[in-house]
């Protein structure tokens, strides 16, 4: 018989409202693999607990009978059981410090973790992601941070037409408004002192391609990183268009040694023989949105010390608003200082004192760092990961996790995501011990 499974009730916030399976995707689970699942009630889950029970899931507060657990954020200690098995991002692969206690108290419990972050294909490509819908949240939230931006310094802009993601009652609302604020761009044009403006993307990835999905239903003309200087020299930019620029990895860094050539897979394997270059463009971009992948031991794109040298030279910089949705406390964004939620989600970043004050107003640019984005679209995220869920859940449901990880019956896909089985760090997650000292 197979082992019930649960869902659980997120509640790491109340702007949390995701789940990692849809009600239809139960019932398909159920009626063509026989599963059962006890789904733990929620107040403000997108879905109510009355279309789960309609498609025969329980809805029962007692997760106890279930050795396999999934949600979607990480579980707090007290929360955990002996011996099951869970299913969520636990944010503790990179040696997060602030995951650590949950790592150890997984351990502690014989427990087993297979982190949604870790289940990727045979050329090492993510499965289960909700990065383009935390590229498309951040974006709007970041154009809106942009708007109040220049109101606070007495400039009135289209962008101050636009709401926080989670105002909107879906994505659809939001693109609309986007796309009203385009018009206005073109019919009424930006303010002299704002133009051009240029937003600068980092990464080529998910998260990125969310984001310039919204940005491009605005009046977009692309620029690549090496024409940014002479176009702002030849100075034939139009207040009725906005502009962007994509910086893939060889526009961040390059190679300390001065005759060696980038080469990527070099980066990837050994990025301490790099050094960062993105901090001369900084002067001519009003806002930078950060979607690309970074561990620590990759060197940090915009470093504190170079948005200090960025506000000395200029007494008002272009740089307005950094949209950090990759959000790596002190990552590759340096001055990502602190997560936010979307009920304070930005703060001011001074790179003087190095302390922030929330809001936008102040000396130093915005930072939009808001941690669980894609729940400002709960409904979308949702159908998006469920469906993409759903294929593994009969596989992770017949595997005994009480056997050998190598004899358990996970495929090889699930098999490479577990980091904790029966309390012990799997082989490719060793690493972490030096991290839990």
């Amino acid at each position: 018989m197979p082992p019930k499974i649960g869902l659980r009730r997120e509640d790491k916030n109340r702007w949390e409202r995701r789940a990692p399976l849809i009600p239809s995707h139960i019932r398909e689970l159920r009626t063509e693999h026989g599963l059962e699942f006890v789904v733990q009630p929620s107040s403000i889950r997108v879905f109510r607990d009355e279309d789960y029970m309609r498609e025969g899931a329980r809805v029962e507060e007692d997760l106890s009978p279930c050795r396999i657990v999934f949600a979607v954020k990480e579980i707090p200690n007290g929360l955990l059981a002996e011996g099951r098995t869970y299913l969520f991002f636990s944010h503790t692969t990179k040696g997060q410090k602030q995951a650590m206690p949950l790592l150890r108290r997984i351990m502690e419990l014989g427990a087993t973790l297979i982190d949604y972050e870790k289940i990727v294909d045979e050329q090492g490509r993510r499965l289960l992601f909700f990065g383009r819908q935390a590229g498309e949240a951040g974006m709007v939230d970041t154009l809106w941070a942009l708007g109040r931006r220049f109101e606070s310094e007495g400039l009135e802009t289209p962008f101050g037409r636009l709401l926080q993601m989670f105002h909107y009652t879906n994505l659809v609302e939001a693109k609309e408004e986007v796309i009203r604020t385009a018009q206005a761009i073109r019919e009424t044009g930006l303010p002299p002192d704002v133009v051009p403006l240029v937003a600068g993307f980092l990464g080529y990835g998910h998260v990125s391609r969310g984001a310039q999905e919204i940005y491009d239903l605005l009046p977009v003309t692309e620029i690549a990183p090496h024409e940014l200087g002479s176009f702002m020299k030849a100075g034939a930019f139009s207040p009725r268009r906005v502009y962007k620029i994509v910086f893939q990895e060889h526009h961040l860094v390059r190679p300390k040694e001065v005759a060696r050539l980038f080469d990527l897979q070099e980066y990837y394997r050994h990025p301490e023989l790099y050094e960062p270059i993105l901090e001369p463009y900084l002067r001519h971009l009003a806002v930078i949105v950060n979607g690309i992948y970074w561990t620590p031991r990759f060197p940090r794109f915009i470093a504190k010390a170079a948005l200090r040298r960025l506000f000395e030279a200029e007494d008002r910089p272009r740089l307005k608003v950094i949209g950090d949705i990759s959000c790596d406390l002190e990552g590759g964004v340096e001055c990502t200082v602190a997560m936010t939620d979307p009920e304070n989600p930005v703060y001011v970043y001074d790179p003087f004192t190095e302390t922030t004050r929330l809001g936008v107003e102040g000396r130093g640019p915005v930072v939009l760092a808001v941690e669980n984005l894609p729940a400002e679209i709960a409904l979308e995220s949702s159908i998006f990961f469920s469906q993409a869920l759903k294929p593994f859940v009969p596989a992770v449901a017949a595997a005994d996790f009480r056997r050998p990880l190598e004899v358990c019956g996970l495929p090889e896909s699930l098999r490479r995501a577990v980091v904790v089985h029966r309390g012990e760090l799997t082989p490719p997650y060793a690493y972490l011990r030096e991290f839990l000292r």
